[in-house]
């Protein structure tokens, strides 16, 4: 029946309960991972970086399981709804920059570190184009790449304690981390992420809220329920109406970046980094 078309029902009829469809669980996953957790609810599916609380960086590993996680939802349609957080003291403190010299160290070439740092273009792609709806968990720090990730989530909520920043330009890098550039200008505008790009400023929750950059600001220990007065009723909405929406919103965010040169990160980022070491 067209919904658009369809005639009102009768009072009897409308008296009668609307059954909600339930979800038919999916296969499970086919990887164990080491480096994320992941728990699923119903048809939402959290997924937790640094499980061990020892590494709040976005390491090569990291990356990898991530874009396994969302590969796997290709064949999961009873995942309607990805919540990413971190069981650290932090979400994230960016990429791994030890890793990227340490691949500079082993092959000067900048091969290795390209294969890197695709894999954050890669990454961010996935979480854009998945059918899930995303979101982000934010608590404590959130730096860099970490800010990157959060970006292309559909919707993020933080802590009103949360600090974050991009500090590329102030370490002699270009922000060049998963085409997160193009993004952000497209969520938050071009003349406030080009202060906080070229400045590297640290900004807090509130300001983040007043740019875009987040939707929900909450005390920490009410950010779960925030988060839940999300994933609750995304949970009950068609499934067809939900992707459809995050594809047409995808679509027209991704208009805007028609200069989008986000393959070109790796390249700019090994280059940097090439010249740098070499200037030792």
């Amino acid at each position: 029946m067209n919904p658009l078309t369809a005639r009102p029902s009768s009072p009897t009829s409308a008296a009668a309960p609307v059954p909600i469809p339930v979800p038919v669980p999916g296969p499970a996953p086919a990887f164990a991972p080491a480096h994320v957790d992941i728990a699923q609810s119903g048809p939402v599916l959290h997924v937790r970086l640094n499980p061990t609380r020892q590494d709040d960086t976005l390491s090569a590993a990291v990356l990898d399981e991530l874009i396994a996680v969302l590969d796997d939802l290709h064949e999961r349609p009873d995942i309607r709804v990805l919540v990413l957080s971190s069981l650290g003291e932090d979400f994230c403190l960016g990429a791994d920059r030890q890793e990227y010299q340490d691949a500079l160290a082993t092959d000067p070439s900048g091969a290795a570190l390209r294969r890197i740092a695709d894999k954050a273009q890669r990454l961010c792609q996935a979480l854009e184009d998945t059918h899930a709806i995303t979101i982000a968990r934010l608590h404590g720090k959130v730096v860099g790449a970490g800010l990157a990730l959060a970006a292309y989530c559909d919707l993020r909520a933080g802590a009103d304690t949360c600090r974050l920043r991009m500090p590329e330009v102030g370490v002699g890098l270009a922000p060049a981390w998963g085409g997160a550039m193009g993004r952000l200008v497209s969520e938050v505008g071009a003349a406030r992420i080009r202060e906080l790009m070229l400045t590297c400023d640290i900004f807090d929750a509130d300001t983040a809220h007043r740019l875009g950059l987040l939707h929900k600001v909450a005390p920490l220990d009410q950010l779960d329920a925030t988060v839940a007065a999300w994933t609750k009723p995304l949970a009950r909405r068609a499934p067809e109406a939900l992707v459809l929406t995050k594809r047409m919103l995808t679509g027209y965010a991704k208009a805007t970046r028609t200069a989008d040169i986000a393959l070109l990160d790796a390249h700019l980022l090994t280059s940097r980094l090439s010249a740098h070491t070499a200037m030792r």
